[in-house]
């Protein structure tokens, strides 16, 4: 099971362009609203669209949303479904936006 992420980690991260797979669980307006790339796939989506990543079960996945609790689920199915490095975003948006605004 991987470590989950904080804020200032993900920043880092987005700032160095790093290579891995940010998926954005929440709804689509909060999308809309404010979000930092990541892809949107609602967690009630999200079990069918898994195969769709299959050939990544092995890289680095930043699942985030509001607060940390939709992506804690989504954490636990994909590491269900065999993906090996799923990251939680602790504190979700609400925590990034806090620290670094929007």
């Amino acid at each position: 099971m991987a470590q989950d992420i904080k804020a200032d980690e993900l920043k880092q991260k987005l700032d160095n362009e790093d290579n891995f797979l940010l998926i954005d669980v929440r709804e689509p307006h909060e999308h809309e609203d404010f979000n930092v790339g990541g892809e949107l796939i609602p967690l009630g989506t999200l079990p069918n669209r898994l195969n769709d990543f299959a050939s990544r079960k092995e890289d680095e996945v930043v699942v985030y949303c509001r607060s940390g609790q939709r992506s804690g689920v989504a954490k636990e199915l994909m590491e269900r479904q065999g993906f090996k490095n799923v990251r939680n975003l602790l504190g979700g948006m609400l925590d990034y936006t806090d620290r670094y605004g929007r």
